[in-house]
């Protein structure tokens, strides 16, 4: 199942969420200080393309909290909101509920990426 689902993910949305992750991270590697924040936004962007079957646990500390900060006032926010219109949309019909849900998953991870890890 969720083989299809990631399939239709990626073909009804889940390309967006995912390009917005790579291109956030392109734009962080531009800099030397910013490539840990690259880094961390090309592993999330495999999350955003096919997130079916797969779950975030979130943690890290002050470190973390400290980076999430930065991020929250340069990037977090905008993609968030687009995360978050897309899986407004998707819940509007029953079909949908599920790729809703992941939309609302990935802009929860849109606002604290550092920290989190992903587990299959």
């Amino acid at each position: 199942m969720s083989v299809l689902g990631n399939f239709l993910w990626f073909v009804f949305g889940g390309f967006i969420s995912g390009a917005l992750w790579l291109i956030s991270g392109l734009l962080w590697c531009v800099t030397i200080i910013g490539i840990p924040y690259g880094i961390q936004c090309f592993k999330f962007a495999g999350l955003s393309f096919f997130p079916f079957g797969k779950e975030i646990e979130y943690g890290g500390g002050v470190p973390s909290f400290l980076i999430n900060l930065i991020w929250i006032t340069l990037f977090g926010v905008e993609m968030a909101i687009v995360n978050l219109v897309i899986g407004a949309m998707w819940c509007v019909t029953i079909i949908g509920i599920p790729f809703g849900m992941q939309f609302f998953k990935i802009a929860k991870l849109s606002l604290l990426p550092f920290g989190a890890r992903v587990h299959s």
